[in-house]
């Protein structure tokens, strides 16, 4: 990891207070998270950083949850106009239609179980693999599953603000 501040994690620390608000809920829609990030800045390191969000990530509600999840569109469906959720869904590229209707069928079941749509980190995940974890976590009890969300976005966000502090 990154032991002295990049180019773009100084750039972070000085942005004005809305706009630093306004990059972070670009990485993850969590009020609560961003608040929690938003506090301890200046970051000295990248890792510094990481392990804030780490920290807030932890300590989310499942209403903070709920906010964060919000903001990340179904798998298969990346916002129209998106470039962060095309990006990270490119594995669903080459999917046959018969696996974008499987998947479309399991997110609404899911999405019925949970209350909530499928999250996964999709990033350098194929279509296939992200159907497996579907068919997988569907299985799950409600608490577990909360973990495993929490988890998964812990991971977008790391990757989130990776591409923020490394911009140029």
């Amino acid at each position: 990891m990154t032991s002295s501040p990049t180019p773009g994690l100084t750039r972070f620390n000085a942005l004005e207070e809305a706009a630093a608000t306004a990059a972070l809920h670009e990485a993850c829609a969590s009020s609560a998270w961003g608040s929690k990030l938003l506090a301890q800045r200046p970051y000295p390191t990248v890792e510094a950083l990481f392990v804030a969000s780490d920290a807030a990530m932890a300590e989310l509600t499942a209403e903070d949850l709920a906010e964060a999840m919000a903001g990340h569109p179904p798998i298969g469906r990346p916002k129209p106009g998106d470039p962060t959720s095309a990006r990270e869904q490119r594995g669903m590229a080459g999917a046959s239609e018969e696996l974008k209707a499987e998947l479309l069928e399991l997110n609404l079941a899911y999405q019925e179980k949970f209350g909530h749509v499928f999250l996964i980190c999709a990033t350098g995940a194929t279509a296939e693999f992200m159907l497996g974890q579907l068919k997988i976590r569907i299985e799950n009890e409600a608490e577990e599953e909360r973990e495993t969300v929490r988890s998964e976005l812990g991971k977008i966000n790391r990757i989130r603000l990776t591409r923020l502090v490394e911009a140029s």
